[in-house]
């Protein structure tokens, strides 16, 4: 969710992003079924090792170079995200190196602890990002702010855009991004579970993701989501409730900086 929360996933299909979004869903269900299957020749091993297993050292060696590679940009780029959020919505004047710098430090010693710290401080932070979540849900219906009318036409350009969005967008962000859960597989104490528990939680997500999405466009319009940096705080600021309860932004930046976080 993290970072795919904080911008606009599937904007090119416009109000209908949030469709593509849910049949990114069923391509990321896909593409979790094919690394479980890679997974399940020797789920004690790496994905690096399986690789070295099936192509050979040298072609193994290659693709394990690409996707590490891959996994750096993502890490550049979700930090990126993350810390002109910071200074564009609370800290202008502060460098963003010093913004960055906090997170990664953050990143650095729970990697360092391993991975199960890293597990169980998910299931401690997750409610308190549930409860925000919520919280701000309610808030929103409260304001008056949703216009469903938005959303609409559905299809009113046909199928094309929307599937356009699915290949070119949805499918490789955020749910071709999963790839990265191949390298905690091999940790599992209950192997059998991996099957089950990845899937409810691409489907959850991608679910949690498309309502969120559709909330933006029917809260701002769709071009105002298309020229928003971070639609989500965007949102967020509209909220005021009995004309006294504003500028909540801040607020809910903490579950965000959770989601980057992780």
């Amino acid at each position: 969710l993290s970072s795919s929360l904080l911008i606009f996933p599937g904007q090119s299909a416009e109000q209908d992003a949030w469709i593509a979004i849910l049949f990114g869903t069923v391509g990321g269900l896909a593409l979790f079924m094919m690394h479980h299957f890679f997974y399940q020749v020797n789920p004690d091993a790496s994905p690096y090792e399986t690789l070295m297993n099936i192509f050979g050292k040298p072609v193994g060696w290659g693709l394990t170079f690409i996707y590490i590679v891959y996994y750096c940009y993502i890490a550049a780029r979700v930090l990126r995200d993350f810390g002109e959020m910071l200074l564009t919505s609370a800290y202008p004047n502060m460098p963003i190196i010093f913004a960055n710098g906090l997170l990664i430090a953050v990143c650095i010693f729970t990697v360092r602890k391993g991975i199960e710290v890293l597990a169980r401080s998910g299931e401690l932070l997750f409610g308190i990002m549930f409860w925000l979540a919520v919280t701000g849900l309610i808030l929103i219906v409260s304001s008056g702010l949703i216009k469903p009318k938005e959303l609409l036409p559905i299809l009113g350009n046909g199928p094309g855009p929307m599937l356009n969005a699915v290949f070119t967008q949805t499918l490789y962000f955020p749910f071709g991004e999963i790839i990265v859960f191949t390298l905690i597989l091999p940790y599992l104490k209950e192997k059998k579970q991996a099957k089950k528990a990845g899937l409810l939680g691409i489907a959850i997500s991608g679910i949690i993701l498309a309502f969120n999405v559709a909330l933006n466009i029917s809260v701002l319009g769709v071009d105002l989501n298309m020229r928003s940096r971070f639609p989500l705080l965007s949102t967020i600021q509209t909220i005021q409730v009995a004309e006294f309860l504003d500028r909540l932004d801040v607020f809910f930046m903490l579950v965000l900086v959770i989601g980057g976080f992780f």
